[in-house]
C-alpha cells in the first residue's frame, strides 16, 4: 500500500525511524539556536477563544488547541526564546490535511517582530533538508527518494501580501470578500491552491480585522503583522508579532466569545490570567507550525494520514 493511502496500515518501520529523525533534527535546530524547550499541560481549564476553532472537552477541562496560552505566559515571566513540540486537539478537523489530534511546533522570541520568524522558517527548512538528506543516505533509503520533492527551498522565498494575492487570484476584491464575509472561503478555494507551488510563499500582512492575537502595524492600523507559510498550496504555519495590549486583546476576545455563543451556543470564558500576564510582555513574536503536514511534504506524501504513526482509519 502506498504511503498516505486511505487504507494504509500504520507507519512502516522505516517510516517510524524517518519520523523520529525528523523530530530529532527539529529539536537539534532549536537547541543550536539557543532556544529553551518547554512542555506545558495538554489539559487546561481555559482556552483562548477563537470562533473558528472548537476544543475537545476532557471531563471538566479542555484538551489544548495549541500551547499558545501557556507559552506566552512563560514568555511574560522572562523567557527570551522558547519552543515546544506537542500534541494538539481540534474538534471536527478531518480530511486530507486535517486530523483532530496532530503535532504542533510553536516557538516564541522576545524583542523581535514577525520578520524574524520568516527568517527562522527558512533556516529551519534548510537545516531539515540537509539533515534528512544525510539521514537517508546513512539509513539506506533507496536512491532517488528526495526530501521535499518538487519544491525549491533556495532563498529568498516569495513574500506576497494578502492584498496582492487577492488581486492576482481572487474573483472578487479583498474589500468585497471582507464585506461579504467570504474571505475564508475565497482564500481556501482560489488563493491557497496557487501559493508556494515552486518554492515556499509567505502570505503576509493580513487585514486588520483578521488580526486575532496579532499586533497591528504601527504605521498602518489597517494591516496586521501576521503571515502564513505555504508550500505546494498547503498552509504550514501561522506567525505574527504579538499583540501585548491587554485592553485591545480583551475587546477582541469578547467579540470571539460572542461569536462562539451566537453560532454554536457554547459558553467560552475570558482567559483572565492570560490577560494579566500579557501586560508584562514586551515586544515579541510567535509562530505555530503543523509538523505532521511538514513531514508529509518532506516525504512527498499526499495525505496527512500517511505521515503519522496511527491515523483514525488504523483503528477500524
Amino acid at each position: 500500500m502506498s504511503p498516505g493511502s486511505k487504507s494504509k496500515i500504520l507507519l512502516s518501520i522505516k517510516g517510524l525511524h524517518s519520523r523520529a529523525a525528523f523530530f530529532r533534527f527539529i529539536r537539534i535546530f532549536f537547541h543550536e539556536q539557543g532556544f529553551l524547550e518547554v512542555d506545558t499541560p495538554l489539559r487546561q481549564p481555559v482556552y483562548l477563544p477563537e470562533s473558528n476553532i472548537v476544543p475537545i472537552i476532557a471531563e471538566d477541562q479542555f484538551l489544548q488547541t495549541s500551547p499558545e496560552l501557556c507559552m506566552k505566559r512563560l514568555l511574560a515571566q522572562g523567557c527570551e526564546k522558547i519552543f515546544q513540540l506537542s500534541h494538539c486537539f481540534r474538534k471536527g478537523e478531518r480530511g486530507r490535511l486535517h486530523l483532530e489530534e496532530f503535532q504542533m511546533l510553536e516557538w516564541y522570541r522576545a524583542s523581535c517582530d514577525y520578520h524574524q520568524l520568516m527568517v527562522d522558517c527558512e533556516n529551519l527548512l534548510h537545516f531539515l533538508l540537509e539533515a534528512m538528506q544525510s539521514y537517508t543516505v546513512s539509513s539506506g533509503v533507496p536512491e532517488g527518494q528526495r526530501i521535499f520533492p518538487d519544491i525549491n527551498l533556495e532563498s529568498p522565498w516569495q513574500r506576497l501580501t494578502v492584498a496582492e494575492a487577492f488581486a492576482r487570484y481572487s474573483p472578487v476584491s479583498l474589500d468585497q470578500a471582507l464585506d461579504t464575509a467570504s474571505f475564508d472561503e475565497i482564500l481556501t478555494e482560489h488563493v491557497e491552491p496557487r501559493l508556494g507551488l515552486r518554492s515556499p510563499t509567505f502570505l503576509c500582512d493580513y487585514p486588520g480585522q483578521l488580526a486575532s492575537l496579532a499586533r497591528k502595524c504601527p504605521s498602518d492600523q489597517d494591516i496586521a503583522e501576521r503571515f502564513e507559510l505555504y508550500i505546494q498550496g498547503v498552509e504550514l504555519a501561522n506567525g505574527f508579532s504579538e499583540l501585548t495590549d491587554q485592553n485591545e486583546q480583551r475587546r477582541r476576545f469578547q467579540e470571539e466569545i460572542s461569536a462562539i455563543h451566537t453560532t454554536s451556543g457554547r459558553v467560552a470564558a475570558m482567559p483572565e490570567r492570560f490577560l494579566q500576564d500579557l501586560g508584562k510582555l514586551g515586544e515579541a513574536a510567535g509562530i505555530a507550525m503543523g509538523v505532521d503536514r511538514l513531514f508529509m511534504l518532506a516525504k512527498g506524501y499526499k495525505n496527512i494520514a500517511g505521515a503519522v504513526t496511527f491515523a483514525p482509519n488504523d483503528f477500524v
